[in-house]
């Protein structure tokens, strides 16, 4: 069975009470609960975490990188500064494996800061803007 890390940054622990209005009424909880169903659905075996640390986050991008597994990667806030975080996602993608970024919103259509993706230029492919449906098609896409 094929392994897929979905990995998510910064505050998307606190999804469902964080800006519902933004990021969904979707718990974190329920999201990690949707992961672990479609991958079951997909023939995928998925593990789903996060943190709010950049060097936690790196250390589990490494860590594909040594297993072979693919990864779906929210990097949150870091999408926009955190090169050291790009330069670990482009390990994954030069690597053989695939890295899609995913985003519950659609950040070009919030702030301007947010409209620049670091992380965007080494990932395989952007999923952005369908909510928590934004990780499915991601699923999908690396199980197909």
């Amino acid at each position: 069975m094929k392994s897929v890390l979905v990995l998510n940054g910064p505050n998307l622990g606190r999804l469902g009470s964080r800006e519902p209005e933004i990021y969904g009424a979707v718990t974190y909880a329920e999201l990690v609960s949707l992961m672990s169903k479609t991958g079951s659905e997909l023939g995928l075996e998925v593990e789903t975490r996060q943190t709010n640390s950049e060097a936690e986050l790196i250390d589990w991008i490494h860590a594909a990188v040594d297993s072979g597994t693919d990864v779906v990667l929210n990097p949150a806030a870091f999408t926009h500064y955190s090169y050291a975080l790009r330069d670990a996602a482009a390990m994954v993608t030069k690597g053989g494996l695939k890295l899609i970024e995913v985003h519950l919103s659609n950040p070009h259509t919030r702030e301007e800061f947010r409209h620049t993706s670091v992380i965007s230029g080494v990932a395989t492919g952007v999923i952005a803007g369908f909510g928590v449906q934004s990780y499915v098609l991601a699923l999908r896409q690396l199980a197909s």
